[in-house]
């Protein structure tokens, strides 16, 4: 069983509303549905013959294996809690993973909202209820998420640009680069998201990966030389 892989990026397509991801490890292709959040970003600033670390799930079928790939080990953990429940699909699961963070289906689970659930494709009035009611019975008996925990860690108020500098943390990591390197440089674009926010049309998650992107590739060459 495939826990994560680490893994040098070949090439990442779209399927009707599947993404996927090609990588090479030691020598072998893994081809990973990931989802359509991260796909935008790999192909918003064209990445590719970089080595990234994805954890994944495995599931296992009669006639195929499937591989799919997140960027934090919450995200995998909470695919894994959706699909314990009846009726629910590989694909489902990815559905609500691409509309909503964790902490936006958790709220929504708490308030028993069951109209945004009802929003993802593929989830109707009886598959809601079922979900709301099994993972509210799942959160009572002490499952929890990093980012169910509302941790503010860049001091930003804003819950949009918060999130922003979150998914930039992550995919820095699963991007691998250093961890000294990532808390180094996001400082630096912190200091950078009032200036962007100011320029219409400028602040955007694929600016602020570009900059860091541009800053520590850099920060790597001088050391280099």
């Amino acid at each position: 069983m495939i826990s994560w892989i680490t893994g040098e990026i070949i090439e990442f397509w779209q399927n009707n509303q599947k993404y996927f991801i090609l990588i090479n490890c030691q020598g072998l292709g893994y081809e990973i549905q990931i989802l359509e959040s991260f796909f935008l970003k790999l192909k918003a600033n064209q990445i590719s013959n970089k080595k990234i670390t994805l954890w994944i799930k495995h599931i296992k079928k009669e006639d195929s294996d499937l591989l799919f790939g997140f960027l934090s080990k919450d995200q995998k953990n909470f695919f894994i809690e959706i699909l314990n429940i009846r009726g629910v699909g590989s694909q489902i699961g990815m559905g609500i993973l691409n509309k909503f963070s964790i902490i936006e289906v958790i709220n929504a689970i708490n308030t028993q909202n069951k109209k945004l659930i009802c929003s993802v494709p593929g989830v109707g009035q009886k598959m809601s209820e079922r979900l709301i009611l099994e993972l509210k019975n799942k959160f009572k008996s002490g499952i929890q998420f990093e980012e169910e925990k509302g941790k503010d860690d860049f001091g930003i108020k804003d819950p949009e640009i918060n999130k922003m500098m979150h998914d930039l943390q992550l995919t820095l990591q699963s991007l691998n680069y250093k961890n000294k390197e990532i808390k180094n440089v996001l400082p630096i674009i912190k200091n950078e998201v009032d200036l962007l926010s100011k320029k219409e049309n400028s602040l955007s998650f694929e600016n602020l990966l570009k900059m860091a992107m541009n800053y520590l590739d850099k920060d790597s060459s001088n050391l280099t030389r």
